[in-house]
């Protein structure tokens, strides 16, 4: 029922995308996603090249399932993590913090699909026209770096402008908001903060009880001084930060404060002094379970109320 363009681009049984989330997205994660049917995404970050190569060898000695590789383009080492991803024939590449224009030639070149993500219309119009696959459009409902638009408001029109399937990302987390993304024109989505808080997911178990506590308006952005918006769970440093912020603390100062804060919180645990990041859609996660679990009950959801809409559309015919 849902089989769409990228399941056949990615050779995916459900369009279903693992966000590719620094200090969070591992191998051990990206595993359990693919073997469930969605596609794994290994987040490069602001690691060196042979710890990406250890995570993605990992992958392969557990499973032969699709993957992919998520490639902050800030990163230093940006250019060496392209090689090794070639090197490696990874299947996929997604991309963030800047385009991969530059290197999209060279991903076809070794057959690895290129899909970055897209915060406006104009940016995705120009990824298309740069030769990529497909566009994960991420409103700001989501977690971690963010733009303005929202998912609802931002993916049809994206829809309305390229042919390349549409990947949605921000805001969702069950069968409810994949239905919907569905309807607005997307042909897949893309989840961070629903898989953070799966079985197989290796971040500290505070991260993921600050997740499953969480309301509806604990999910607050930082760092719109600095050009680099931010979505967290708000705790005590955040609101340390956003006072330093309102109060004008320069934008320099302010990069320092924020570094480091997300291993603190994702390795190490402390949900209070670190980065929790985390979309809006946090105040509906109220359980932990396996990956497996989490994408067949979004499936049966979303079916389930295809049925009903069914149902209704005859009722008021």
């Amino acid at each position: 029922m849902f089989k769409t363009r990228l399941c056949r681009l990615l050779d995916i049984k459900y369009p279903i995308l693992q966000g590719g989330m620094a200090w969070v997205a591992t191998h051990e994660l990206a595993v359990a996603v693919s073997e469930a049917g969605g596609l794994g995404i290994i987040a490069a970050g602001n690691s060196p090249p042979d710890i990406v190569r250890d995570e993605i060898r990992k992958f392969r000695s557990l499973s032969s399932k699709p993957f992919g590789v998520n490639i902050m383009l800030k990163s230093p080492f940006a250019e060496d993590i392209v090689g090794l991803i070639c090197q490696e024939r990874v299947p996929v590449v997604t991309t963030g913090a800047g385009s991969p224009a530059k290197y999209i030639e060279y991903f076809r070149k070794h057959g690895i699909k290129v899909i970055p993500v897209v915060p406006t219309v104009s940016l995705a119009k120009r990824m298309e026209r740069e030769g990529v696959d497909a566009l994960i459009v991420e409103g700001t409902e989501a977690g971690g770096h963010i733009g303005d638009l929202t998912t609802m408001a931002l993916v049809p029109q994206v829809a309305e402008e390229v042919s390349i399937p549409v990947i949605a990302a921000g805001g969702i987390c069950d069968g409810r908001g994949f239905l919907a993304a569905l309807s607005l024109g997307a042909e897949g989505v893309q989840m961070g903060t629903r898989f953070i808080c799966s079985t197989e997911c290796r971040v500290h178990p505070n991260y993921k009880a600050r997740i499953v506590n969480s309301k509806d308006r604990d999910a607050v952005v930082l760092g719109k001084a600095t050009g680099h918006a931010v979505r967290v769970l708000k705790n005590q440093f955040t609101r340390e930060y956003s006072k330093l912020e309102r109060d004008g603390l320069s934008t320099e100062k302010l990069g320092e404060l924020g570094v480091g804060r997300l291993k603190l919180a994702a390795l190490e645990g402390d949900t209070d002094k670190g980065f929790v990041m985390a979309g809006q859609i946090a105040g509906l996660i109220k359980d932990i379970k396996p990956c497996k679990e989490i994408i067949e009950d979004i499936i049966k959801e979303a079916k389930k109320r295809m049925e009903t809409l069914a149902s209704l559309k005859g009722g008021l015919g």
